[in-house]
């Protein structure tokens, strides 16, 4: 099986769409419900080649827990994609100050997502 990609994103939907686009390209995928979800999977999954980040989410935003991870010395360093409906320039600063790499809106292009994550995580 190819790199793993966690998608954390309270949106079943969004997941399950990430999900088919990525698994087609070859990567494997791990899901998270919510920022704390994915926070504890990026400390405990082995191996994430990146992560791809809704920011609006319950129990903790994608920002938050970017920011969390980059507070956490012992957290590893998976490069990031923020997916989100958001738009905001402060917001996208903000994500970026906390380590994101990129920002796609919702709805997305499934073949501009793979080549991003093609991009940052490298070919599966």
């Amino acid at each position: 099986m190819g790199k793993k990609v966690i998608v954390i994103d309270d949106s079943k939907t969004i997941r399950e769409m990430v999900r088919f686009a990525l698994e087609r390209a070859g990567y494997c995928i791990v899901e998270a419900i919510d920022g704390q979800d994915g926070l504890d999977k990026l400390k405990t999954v082995p191996d994430l080649a990146m992560a791809i980040v809704d920011v609006n989410m319950p129990n903790m935003s994608g920002i938050e827990m970017l920011e969390a991870l980059k507070k956490d010395a012992i957290a590893p360093k998976v490069p990031a994609i923020m997916l989100t409906t958001e738009g905001a320039a402060a917001l996208i600063q903000r994500a970026k100050d906390a380590g994101a790499r990129g920002w796609m809106v919702k709805p997305f292009k499934p073949d501009l997502l793979v080549a991003a994550v093609g991009k940052l995580a490298g070919a599966p």
